[in-house]
């Protein structure tokens, strides 16, 4: 355990880096705890909206279905794909009223327009999946160096001050160094719950996108031969 005194003379001691390389790991902490805390929420209130897909398909009717899942996802992960894929299915059938002058997507086989919309919608998805991800690799990453460059910069001046003073003494190199080794521990501190929190997110947008392909798959089977594989809509 960190001792309070050790830390306080150390910190008035420090110098502009040793200060810098705290209020660094400081900040990276708080970014990281940011991330964790919302994507931990994200992430649960996805898994329990997840349920609704079968739900989905037990529905009477398309705008049914459309309704279920879209007052059960909370998060906007799996209703948007239904919805865009339906409007993508009704596209030819309207004649893309409105538009004023055909359209490509008006030319396009209603199958590839269906797949290109799918695919739109979960790369969409695993962009608002994947955020966050790349600075908690980087804060697990990093945070462990920054501080053990806090470490070897207050050992360095510890044993300059020592070597000034004319005295190599035991007792006098062994309280200044660990105090800098304290940067090493704050490192470490901030390091560990990123990169567990990044393997977790990283797991859990596994899952998700593995049932969102599944679902597009599903939707494609249903609106392009009015089937789907294992269960089916009437209307």
């Amino acid at each position: 355990m960190l001792e309070t005194n050790g830390f306080a003379h150390y910190w008035a001691e420090g110098d502009v880096v040793s200060h810098s390389v705290a209020y660094l790991l400081a900040i990276m902490s708080l970014m990281s705890w940011y991330y964790i805390l919302s994507k931990s929420w994200s992430a649960l209130r996805i898994r329990r909206s997840a349920g609704a897909l079968e739900g989905f398909w037990r529905a009477a009717t398309l705008a049914d279905a459309i309704f279920v899942i879209r007052r059960a996802d909370s998060e906007d992960v799996y209703a948007p794909l239904a919805i865009q894929a339906a409007e993508a299915a009704n596209q030819r059938r309207r004649g893309d009223a409105g538009a004023g002058a055909p359209s490509l997507n008006a030319a396009t086989d209603p199958g590839e327009l269906i797949t290109r919309t799918l695919r739109q919608e979960i790369n969409r998805v695993s962009s608002r999946l994947e955020n966050g991800l790349t600075l908690l690799a980087s804060v697990g990453s990093t945070a462990p160096f920054i501080g053990l460059f806090g470490t070897v910069w207050g050992i360095y001046h510890a044993l300059a001050a020592v070597s000034a003073s004319g005295q190599m003494q035991i007792d006098k190199v062994a309280g200044p160094v660990g105090e800098a080794l304290i940067m090493t521990a704050l490192g470490l501190m901030v390091a560990i719950p990123a990169v567990l929190a990044y393997n977790a997110f990283v797991r859990v947008n596994r899952i998700t996108l593995a049932e969102l392909d599944g679902f597009a798959h599903d939707l494609h089977a249903y609106l392009t031969t009015g089937a789907r594989v294992g269960s089916r809509l009437e209307g």
